[in-house]
């Protein structure tokens, strides 16, 4: 008897997640605003805001999860998709993307989300594996449905570049399905399961959607702080009269 429910078990807390997780990316797909009512600067951010996240921090975030799980079929998985991701360069994917659109992340850009991404890297350094993995999971799945979103975005900026999507369109379809079955075997192990099965295992799908969002509208103070770094910087380098010299371009002396 005991035997025969144990599985049962444990395949209705994934379930409840998983619904969960889907209500959450259709929630913050419905509130993307449409792609021709935005400006060319509003479409250039949301790529160089997507960019400076993903560019940098997808691969971390997914070794952090290889990292914290301690099932074999988990790191299984994981390592599947962390070989993908470097045998195939997903990074410079990502930076040519950036580049056709003309989208490459500013200083402005990247304070935008610096915030909520320090929240993230922080949640994924405490290394617990079952909310890592229902985070991932939530990631994954709205990576493949958000992707025809940023390849429009991009072709109104006039790129063809399109591998970036292409691919993540189509490959992290499997990805998510693959972290959905990690995490079944994961909650077998790890004693989070309970704490998932009752709901309290989403702060860091709620970290990751807060930061989505920061992606999609940008942070205006953030910008206006990075714009008044850039301008004190530039005023530091600004040309001073050096006699006999002529101007020279070294710092000015405040």
């Amino acid at each position: 008897m005991s035997s025969t429910s144990s599985p049962r078990v444990q395949e209705q807390p994934v379930a409840r997640i998983q619904e969960q997780v889907e209500r959450v990316i259709e929630d913050l797909l419905a509130s993307l605003p449409k792609t021709d009512q935005l400006s060319a600067e509003q479409r250039r951010g949301i790529i160089a805001r997507y960019t400076a996240v993903l560019e940098g921090n997808f691969i971390y975030w997914m070794t952090g999860a290889w990292l914290a799980v301690k099932s074999d079929a988990a790191r299984s998985k994981i390592v599947e998709n962390l070989h993908e991701e470097v045998r195939d360069s997903h990074p410079n994917m990502m930076r040519k993307f950036a580049m056709a659109a003309g989208a490459l992340p500013t200083t402005g850009d990247t304070m935008a989300v610096h915030q909520s991404l320090t929240d993230m890297r922080l949640f994924i350094g405490r290394l617990s594996s079952v909310r890592i993995l229902i985070t991932m999971a939530f990631f994954e799945g709205l990576i493949q449905r958000f992707m025809p979103y940023l390849a429009e975005l991009a072709q109104l900026q006039g790129s063809t570049e399109m591998e970036y999507t292409d691919v993540h369109g189509v490959c992290d379809v499997t990805h998510t399905a693959e972290l959905y079955r990690a995490l079944e075997a994961e909650m077998l192990l790890s004693n989070e399961a309970a704490a998932a099965a009752a709901g309290v295992s989403f702060e860091g799908v709620e970290l990751l959607r807060m930061l989505c969002e920061n992606i999609i509208t940008g942070s205006r103070a953030a910008a206006r702080s990075a714009r008044k770094s850039d301008e004190a910087y530039d005023a530091r380098l600004r040309p001073v009269h050096v006699s006999g010299n002529g101007a020279s371009g070294v710092r000015a002396q405040a």
